[in-house]
Formats: C-alpha cells, structure tokens, sequence
C-alpha cells in the first residue's frame, strides 16, 4: 500500500483490493463445490435404492400378516405406523429442498452442470433466510422449529413402539444416536438450527437435509427387516412334510460315497426326530453309501419326529444310486464349461484367471484362445489379459475320451478397471475435531474390487475455509497442522488433486482420484 498522504483514487483502489482479497477467501473452490454435489447425489441414490427395497419388503409383510395374522398383524400395523411418520418427515425436508434450490435460483435440469450452479450451490443467503427470522441467527423460523419438532417426534415415536422390544433394540440405538437435534459439545455454544444451517452454502444445507433422509430411510429399512425375521420361526407351519435325500446317482466301486438324508425345512431342535441307521447332526441324518458291490443301488429308510401335539409323523425315503468300476471310461459329454473367476467379466489391462473344462477330456490337453487378448496358462487354468473392445470370445478346444474334438466359445464383457478413491479412516466422508487432523493419513483404495491392488499416496492438495490450498508431498497429514489450528465446528476442509501410484495394476495409468470431505466436530 502506498504510504503518506493517499489521493481518493489510490483509496479506492486500495478498498477494491482489499474486497477482492476478501471474496477469494470466501470463496469455495469449483471443483470442491462439484465433488461436494457428487456426495449430495451419491447419498440420494442411496436414498431412492433404500426406498425401492422397503417397497420389496413391505409386500413380503403384508403376505405374512395375511397368511399368518396371529404373528404378523401387529408388526404390520407398527410398520405402517412407522413408515407414515417416515414418509411425513421425508417429505418435509424434500419440499424444504426445493424451496431452497428456488430461492437461490438453482436449476435443477439434469442438463445443467455444477459450472452454471456454482452461484447457487455456494449462496448461504437462502438458507440463512430460510431457517432464521429475518436472516437472526438466534430466531429461528417456524419452519425451522417444525423440522425440530418432526425430527424429535420421529425418535419418540420410534422409542414408544419398539423400546420394551429386546429383537428391536439395535433400531432404537439407531434412532437415539442419528435423529437428533442437540447441537455437539464442541459447537461453541450453538444450537442444532444454527449448527446445521446459519451461514451455510446451498450444498451444505441440502447435504444436511439428505443425511436426515437417509438416516429416516435405513431406521425404517432395519425396523421392516427385523420384523420380517422376528417372526420366522413362529411363520413356519408344519401342514405337509417331506423327506430330502442328498446322495450321488452313481459313485465308483470302493471309494466314499456321502448321502444326508432331512426333512425339507432343517432344524437342529425337531421334537423326537429319529433316524435309525444315521448319524444324526443339525437336523440331518448322514451315512457312507454302500459301494463295496458293482450294480444298482437303494438308500432307504424312515424319518420319525413329532408334531407340535407331540403325535409321531414318520417319512419314508428312498433313492438309487449306481455303483460302477473306477478304470471305466468317463461317458463324454457334448459341451463345454468355462467360468470366470472374477465376476464373469474381464479388467482391461490385468491378467484374469479363467478355470475351464471340457466333459470327459484330460485338462492337459485342452487350450484356450481369445482374439484381441493374451492369454498364458493351460491344463485347464488360464490367465487371460484384454486391451481394447468391450467384449472378447473365449474358445476353448479339446478332445474327449473318445478322440472327438470339441470346440465352444463363449463372450465375456471387457470392464475398465473401476477408479479408485481417496480415504481417511476407510471412509471419503469424515467427521473429526481440528485437533485430530494432522494425525491423519491420506489413502487411496477400490472399495470392493476383487483383485489384490495396493496403492502409495505421493502428495495431495488441502484446502480449508480462508485459505490458500497446500501441497503436501507423501501421505501423512502432519503438514498441514498449520491451517487446522483455527478450524472451528461445522467448517468443511478438502484433500484433493490426489496423487498416487499403484500396484496390482500393470501398466494401467491411474483415474483422478476424488476429493475426501472432513467435516469439523
């Protein structure tokens, strides 16, 4: 700045400055608004997928209750009562969703990118001035005070209906830890309303509101999950029995042959339940097969056990089985067998271990061939890596018993190899205090992918409110102590721009890793 007496003009520049200054530190990062809007999306998904399976499982209950009301009325009648209040409060906070993307003029059009709601997404106008009186931060609206109200309402109830319910336990835990509205102790002296909402850009308050769907959504899910299995052993109803035998049709001379013999619903606690020349273990009865003669074969007997009346029902069962030499040929079969080890697809890029086999030929002969993909192995275990296409046939040849060659292909699917994500604890969404973040290690991983991969974080970018975003070489958040000092609750910070390197992978070059979200505590 310039010294002594300053001309009106070099005072203006000077202001204009200093606002510019101002607004890009206030400013959130473009790229930290999109991942956060992918986060938001993400959780809705999971949301809408919760939804559609209650769906599934409600239509489950109504049967039951129809086909069984002595046990199921009552659950049934909880579960509607519990999924009114669940719809009720859902809702809600969908329509205050909407009136806030309105009252930032967000456009909700699936055409329309983060870059053309960027504004929107970060104006904390229109939740300050939809949760608080006039924008005060100590008068919260009315409406405010009756998302209070459903949310408290929603956990009373769930504590009246189930709380005396030992099966239903974990459900009430649930309520009493997610739907609540007492603000953390570290929240400097905030309420739940000014914690959640004063202040706050767009994507917060809405990622706010999602999370409570979410969390309405599972207790519901749980609570109908748990009412269908309560029940299950009181829903079985012995009208008609049958006895199931599980033995080979044909078995070689003087080697073990197993057969188990049950009734067609297993149980380790049927009521006088003999089964006389069987050793008896979990409800069923096992034996070692007869094979000490060539020829056909019967395995029979009777079941006996007792009714709920303590009457005697006894089963007959009966199966033939054939027994024959071991140095006779293997009867070929027209047709193959292949199956992928992973997931019946193929990663570009990574040597797939593929199993086949051809019935009645010696795996040592038979060979496996995929255009466009190398392949290496044989006797019947193959590693086969794609490059480019999204699909590939594998055939596999051979000859059986009888010299016949036989030759089949089959398609399988070429998938890239799923991206991998940034972590913190195992999780890309975390919550901790300040005080614990350079504690922190960043991490990369593919959550859920079959193949042994392994990764090395080389640097990372991070980003906290009002200040300039750090880089940091390696994996250990140590460096970053400095601008963590002054976080407070409720401010967000980002790890970014991950850089890491793999193994596992081969040559394949590494997807931007997205960004890990830490919420201060």
């Amino acid at each position: 700045m310039a010294q002594g007496k300053q001309t009106p003009r070099q005072k203006m520049i000077n202001l204009m400055y200093l606002v510019f200054i101002a607004m890009l530190a206030m400013t959130i990062d473009q790229e930290i608004i999109r991942s956060y809007q992918d986060t938001n999306l993400s959780l809705e998904s999971t949301r809408n997928l919760t939804e559609s399976n209650n769906g599934i499982f409600e239509q489950t209950l109504e049967a039951k209750a129809k086909n069984s009301p002595e046990n199921f009325e009552l659950p049934k009648q909880n579960y509607q009562n519990l999924r009114a209040k669940a719809d009720d409060l859902v809702g809600y906070l969908e329509r205050m969703k909407r009136d806030l993307k309105k009252d930032a003029d967000f456009n909700s059009s699936p055409t329309v990118g983060v870059d053309e709601n960027f504004a929107a997404l970060n104006n904390t106008e229109p939740a300050t001035q939809y949760f608080f009186k006039d924008g005060s931060e100590n008068t919260p609206s009315k409406k405010a005070i009756d998302l209070q109200n459903k949310i408290n309402d929603f956990r009373a109830f769930v504590n009246q209906t189930f709380g005396k319910n030992e099966d239903m336990k974990s459900i009430v835990q649930r309520a009493n830890k997610q739907m609540v509205t007492v603000a953390p102790k570290n929240s400097n002296n905030k309420n739940w309303i000014q914690y959640k909402f004063y202040n706050q850009p767009l994507i917060a308050a809405l990622s706010n509101m999602e999370v409570i769907q979410s969390s309405v959504r599972g207790i519901q899910g749980d609570a109908l999950s748990l009412m269908l299995q309560e029940k299950v052993d009181a829903d079985i109803k012995f009208t008609s029995y049958e006895a199931i035998v599980s033995a080979p049709t044909q078995v070689v001379q003087g080697e073990t042959a197993v057969a188990k013999v049950s009734i067609a619903n297993t149980s380790n606690n049927v009521p006088g339940l003999q089964m006389p020349g069987l050793t008896v273990t979990n409800g069923q009865g096992i034996t070692n097969l007869n094979t000490g003669s060539l020829g056909q074969k019967v395995f029979a007997g009777n079941i006996t056990f007792q009714d709920k009346n303590g009457n005697p029902i006894t089963l007959p069962y009966s199966q033939n089985y054939n027994v024959v030499s071991g140095v006779n040929p293997l009867i070929a079969q027209a047709g193959a067998l292949l199956s992928a080890d992973k997931m019946n697809v193929l990663y570009r890029g990574l040597a797939n271990p593929i199993t086949g086999s051809i019935l009645g030929a010696d795996t040592s002969g038979l060979s496996l061939s995929a255009p466009g993909a190398s392949v290496t192995g044989g006797k019947g275990k193959w590693m086969v890596t794609p490059s480019t296409g999204n699909t590939v046939n594998l055939t596999i040849s051979g000859k059986d018993s009888k010299g016949k060659t036989i030759t089949q292909s089959f398609p399988f699917r070429i998938k890239n190899v799923p991206p991998p994500v940034g972590q913190i604890q195992g999780s890309s969404v975390v919550s901790m205090p300040a005080s614990a973040i350079a504690n922190q290690r960043v991490n990369a991983a593919m959550p859920d992918f079959d193949f042994p991969v392994s990764f090395t974080v080389n640097s990372f970018k991070f980003k906290a409110p009002g200040k300039a975003a750090m880089s940091i070489s390696g994996s250990s958040m140590s460096g970053v102590a400095s601008l963590t000092k002054n976080l407070r609750a409720g401010d967000v910070v980002y790890v970014f721009d991950i850089e890491a390197t793999a193994t596992g992978l081969g040559s394949q070059r590494l997807k931007n890793i997205p960004p890990i979200i830490i919420n201060v505590q």
